[in-house]
This record gives C-alpha cells, sequence and structure tokens, in this order.
C-alpha cells in the first residue's frame, strides 16, 4: 500500500510540475487581490467545460425504448364529420319502444353526443395518442374504428384488421373452456382454421392459466378472463393496434410481459397504433402525434408536445 501511495504522489508532483511551466506565472508585482481573480477565474472555466460535458453525454442518453415509424401517405383510418348519439331512457319501456320508429320516445329519453362532427385521419404507420378526460369520447370513438358501435351520422373507414386492447374479457361465452373460447373469437375475426391452429400454442403460453384453460370459463377470476383476453389480441398479427390506458392485467410479473409485449409489436414499421393514455412519458414513447379530445369534440391536433402541452394547460 505505501509502495502505490508513494507512485501516486510523485504523478501528481510531475502533473503540477508541467502545469506550471504550461502556465506563465503570476508578476511579481501584481496586487494579491487580481492573481485571486484569475484563480478563480481558471476554476470557473474548468467548471462550466465539466458540466458541459455532462450535458452532452445526457443528451446523447438514448430513451428505454422509442418506436421506429415508417409512415406512409396511405390513409387506414378517416373519421368523417362523425356523430355517435346515445339514448337514455326513463325506463325499460321505453327503452324497448325506442328500437321503432315512436314520436313519443323522445320525449322519454335523453340524447347524450359522445361524439360530435368528428374528423381525422391516419396514416398506415403512424402513433398517435387520444388525450382527454374521463367521458371525452375517446373510447367511443375507438369502438367505432373496431366495429364494436356504429355511427349515428357520418363515415368512418378503416383498411385492414384492427387489433384492441380495450375490453379484453369481452366476447367470450362462460359456458366454453378457455381454449374453446380462443377457437371461437378467432372464428368471429374471420381466421380460418390454420390460422387459429397456428396462434393457439402461442396464446395459450402467454395467458399461462395452467389446468383452467379447459374448464368453462364461468369458473375464471375477472383476472383470468382479462389475462386469456390480453394474450390473443397481442399474439394475432393486426395491422392497426389499439392499446388502452388500463392495462393493470393480473399480477405485477404479468403486467410486466403485457408491457413487454406491446412493446415488440410496436417495433413493427407498417403497424398503426392508437395509444389512450393520460401519462405523458408513455406517450412520448410510443406517440409522435396527439389528438385532443373534450366532450366527444376534437380540440387539438398536432404534434405530440404540442398536444400535451395544450392538454396539460386546459385540463389538468
Amino acid at each position: 500500500m505505501s509502495f502505490n501511495t508513494e507512485i501516486t504522489e510523485t504523478n501528481e508532483m510531475v502533473v503540477d510540475a508541467s502545469e506550471t511551466a504550461a502556465v506563465p506565472a503570476e508578476p511579481m508585482d501584481l496586487p494579491i487581490h487580481e492573481a485571486s481573480k484569475r484563480k478563480r477565474k481558471k476554476r470557473t472555466n474548468l467548471k462550466s467545460k465539466a458540466t458541459k460535458t455532462a450535458v452532452q453525454d445526457t443528451a446523447s442518453a438514448k430513451p428505454e425504448f422509442q418506436r421506429k415509424e415508417n409512415v406512409s401517405d396511405e390513409v387506414v383510418i378517416r373519421f368523417d364529420n362523425v356523430t355517435k348519439v346515445y339514448h337514455l331512457y326513463d325506463n325499460d319501456r321505453w327503452r324497448f319502444l325506442g328500437l321503432f320508429k315512436n314520436k313519443e320516445k323522445d320525449k322519454h329519453a335523453t340524447h347524450i353526443e359522445a361524439n360530435k362532427n368528428l374528423s381525422f385521419e391516419i396514416k398506415r404507420g403512424e402513433a398517435v395518442a387520444f388525450l382527454g378526460r374521463n367521458g371525452a369520447g375517446k373510447s367511443t370513438a375507438l369502438k367505432m374504428i373496431t366495429g364494436v358501435t356504429q355511427p349515428t351520422s357520418g363515415t368512418v373507414e378503416v383498411a385492414g384488421p384492427v387489433s384492441a386492447l380495450l375490453e379484453l374479457s369481452a366476447g367470450f361465452d362462460s359456458r366454453l373452456t378457455g381454449r374453446e373460447n380462443i377457437r371461437l373469437r378467432g372464428q368471429i375475426l374471420g381466421m380460418t382454421d390454420k390460422e387459429i391452429d397456428r396462434v393457439m400454442p402461442k396464446v395459450i403460453e402467454f395467458a399461462d392459466l395452467g389446468v383452467f384453460l379447459d374448464q368453462p370459463m364461468r369458473t375464471y377470476s375477472s383476472g383470468m378472463r382479462a389475462r386469456l383476453g390480453f394474450a390473443f389480441a397481442v399474439q394475432t398479427d393486426p395491422e392497426i393496434l389499439i392499446v388502452d390506458e388500463a392495462l393493470s392485467v393480473g399480477d405485477r410479473a404479468f403486467r410486466t410481459k403485457c408491457i413487454k409485449r406491446i412493446k415488440e409489436i410496436m417495433q413493427d414499421d407498417n403497424l398503426t397504433v392508437l395509444f389512450v393514455t393520460h401519462s405523458s412519458s408513455m406517450a412520448k414513447k410510443f406517440c409522435s402525434r396527439g389528438i385532443v379530445l373534450n366532450k366527444g369534440v376534437k380540440e387539438f391536433e398536432g404534434g405530440l408536445d404540442d398536444a400535451m402541452e395544450y392538454y396539460t394547460e386546459h385540463f389538468t
């Protein structure tokens, strides 16, 4: 230990000597306060240089995940003056009569415009964030893209198969087993038997339901149903992926696996992504453009940073 210490001290002496030789000595007749000022200026310059280097290193650091975008000119989703109206009736009798043409039904109904004259276009390969408070009309717009509901007026055009991570457990038959529900959902989506057989092992492995896979779904917990729904959605090959902000599926380990799988899917340059979130950090990782909705109306559309700034300023 002592030998190493002596070498270190010797090296320090050599460095000091070289620095002394390189820097002109202070004049003997220079006032003491002027010499101190020069030394302080030298230390300040060294400190500024170190700070600048640290900033450059931080700026060059790569984020944990950044999606690659390859946006084409092809429009895959188009909303043209879309309005969706929900009718809320006083009781079941008027709700039933509301299915038919009846002049009296409007007297017993409250009309809610979930979306109003909504127009936008999304091109293939884009990743767009939908921002807005609860009840802003985000879910209604996404349901029209998936075909779950239809617009009251206007036109919705979608080109390509859609995979939606919204209501994960919707559409399952509680009398069928998990394995049978995988096949049923594939048939509903128009998949062939060969395509279903190809994705079946991947869905089973990802869901990790064990012996419950061949049990009736009525025996499943809500978390198990959501796991199976998520596993099916992410193992198909969609051209349009809709990701809801609610990805609290299963336990912590399974949630981590879900997020990892979503990142893998989003690396596809030709995949169009619609991302619903209130988190600016998540949106910035995945998206480059933002659409702000409020009470069913589009209030802002533009770059993600501008959209996040608008949303933060007006709604938070």
